[in-house]
């Protein structure tokens, strides 16, 4: 062997100190030494400090422009109206304001295609940390819009923010799927979707009238975004970088030693490590491919449709129609105007709430069960919602069943589809395709957002009520197409669930019988040595 073959099996073996590793909670190990839970407070840290400047502003940004919208409508207009001597018209405010909240989607895509750039160089953890740069910049051009009456600013600023969403929304849950044990991976991948809903529901909450949803205090709801971003940029430095990023990437091997003795807050991290160094082996040779390269590879080609039409369903399921509606179908069911935005609180609620308890048995359930029940219940009660807004005048009872509905659907999607896609774009592929399908699952998602953005008033004015069917009938497809495709991840090291595709991919026979040689040489006791050789020998006259 050679020494860094020597170093690593020294690390399977790991060092005879029992002393726990600093950051390892306290009754993390019963007195015998047997594991209680998969848990550290390193692990906990880092999920919840990345989630907070990450997936938090992605959820915040999408609600935060609802509740000012007339007061900006109004600076827009003053402004206007003070640099060209007479008021804006109408036609040019509506698209004003449609590129206002649109290109947040638009700063997403090009957030998704620099994380690969990014990542090579700095990592996951420092991507994450340059990125909150993009974020208190943004943060300050939309708060100091109105005192500098430049109504370019808020433009420019949201575009910035969506440039950090998209960013975000890929270097993290790659950062969370690879700092985490397989037992916990589900539930660590789901505080990416948790966060989503805590920062919708506090735009939401921010925007009443009593706290920064004024006239004269709009600015602020901006500027608090740079909150969250600070929190992340003072913390995160003294968490470890991703050890499958310093062990693949860096050839770092002290420093990913380090680096699961802490995300895993104990001294034996040999059955870990195994997993790893077995996928190293074979990605000894291999260098990052690209989205092209990616997408030629006929052993990653269904994991890369999965990822795409899970994606696609994520955005196109009718979940941003549902805030359309949410306001008339509320006040057709008789609550008073002025108490809507208390009563549409409840939506933030119950989407966090839904991701919580989904955070909680995605490792008892699996993702499988949750993403296609998810998309199954909301085709049925978008049915329903498209038959109780047809009747809405027909019974006084009729409005308050809709709104059942609504907060059935909002439920149904943060259950499963709100998170899962997320957890299967990082677990699907292997460590030098990661990147690149995290590219092509982020433009997916961007552009399926813009999508609905330019496309949904159309359906809405040409269907009405019925608009709803076209999103049923959406979530039903993939429900269906992901019942027969999708094997269940829950529990499987990467190399496993590779192996799961590999019948439907056809995966070429060497592939296959190098996996077999492998696991036969583990199980007769044979030396890793000779397998390892073997998978050098392969990966050297291979090209990915």
């Amino acid at each position: 062997m050679d020494s860094q073959e020597l170093s690593s099996a020294h690390f399977i073996q790991g060092p005879s100190s029992p002393g726990p590793p600093s950051g390892a909670c306290p009754g993390s190990r019963t007195p015998g030494g047997r594991k209680k839970q998969n848990w550290s407070c390193s692990l906990i840290v880092a999920s919840l400090v990345g989630a907070l400047g990450s997936s938090f502003l992605y959820g915040y940004n999408l609600s935060v422009v609802n509740a000012p919208t007339p007061y900006i409508k109004a600076f827009y207009n003053e402004t206007w109206e003070r640099k060209h001597g007479h008021p804006i018209d109408p036609n040019t405010l509506t698209l004003l304001w449609s590129v206002t909240v649109s290109i947040f989607a638009i700063g997403g895509l090009v957030g998704t295609l620099l994380v690969k750039l990014i990542g090579k160089f700095l990592g996951r953890k420092y991507t994450l940390l340059v990125n909150n740069g993009f974020a208190i910049s943004a943060a300050l051009l939309m708060a100091c819009s109105l005192p500098a009456g430049a109504l370019e600013m808020l433009i420019v600023g949201r575009f910035i923010m969506g440039v950090d969403g998209g960013i975000a929304l890929s270097a993290l849950p790659m950062y969370l799927s690879e700092i985490s044990p397989k037992e916990i991976r589900g539930s660590l991948g789901q505080v990416t979707a948790i966060f989503i809903c805590i920062g919708v529901f506090t735009g939401q909450l921010l925007g009443l009238p009593e706290l920064l949803g004024k006239e004269s205090t709009w600015p602020y709801l901006f500027g608090v975004i740079a909150i969250p971003a600070l929190v992340q940029l003072v913390s995160l430095p003294f968490l470890p970088e991703s050890p499958r990023y310093l062990l693949f990437e860096k050839h770092d091997q002290a420093g990913a030693e380090k680096a699961f003795r802490t995300f895993l807050g104990k001294e034996d991290v040999s059955r870990e490590l195994e997993e790893v160094l077995a996928e190293g082996r074979v990605q000894r040779h291999i260098q990052l491919v690209s989205v092209l390269e990616l997408l030629r590879t006929p052993s990653a080609r269904w994991q890369l449709i999965t990822v795409v039409v899970t994606m696609g369903c994520y955005q196109l399921c009718g979940l941003n129609a549902i805030w359309f509606y949410t306001n008339s179908i509320f006040g057709k069911a008789g609550i008073p105007p002025e108490k809507i935005p208390y009563i549409t609180l409840s939506t933030g609620g119950i989407e966090t709430l839904a991701a919580i308890v989904s955070g909680l048995v995605i490792e008892r359930l699996g993702r499988r069960p949750l993403l296609i029940g998810g998309f199954g219940l909301m085709t049925l009660f978008f049915g329903i919602l498209t038959v109780t807004l047809t009747l809405q005048d027909h019974a006084p009872w009729v409005p308050y069943l809709s709104i059942a509905c609504i907060l059935a659907i909002i439920a149904s999607f943060c259950s499963g589809p709100g998170g899962v896609p997320f957890i299967l774009t990082g677990e699907f592929f292997q460590q030098s395709q990661r990147p690149a399908a995290f590219i092509v699952a982020g433009t997916v998602n961007w552009l399926s957002n813009f999508m609905v953005g330019l496309l949904f008033p159309f359906i809405q004015k040409s269907l009405d009520t019925y608009c709803f069917l076209v999103f049923a009938a959406i979530c039903f497809a993939g429900a269906v197409y992901l019942y027969f495709v999708l094997p269940e991840t829950k529990n499987r090291t990467y190399a496993e669930i590779s192996q799961a595709f590999a019948k439907r991919n056809k995966a070429h026979p060497s592939e296959e019988k190098m996996d077999s040689a492998v696991t036969d040489d583990k199980t007769n006791g044979r030396p890793e040595t000779d397998s390892s050789s073997t998978l050098d020998n392969y990966v050297k006259n291979r090209i990915v």
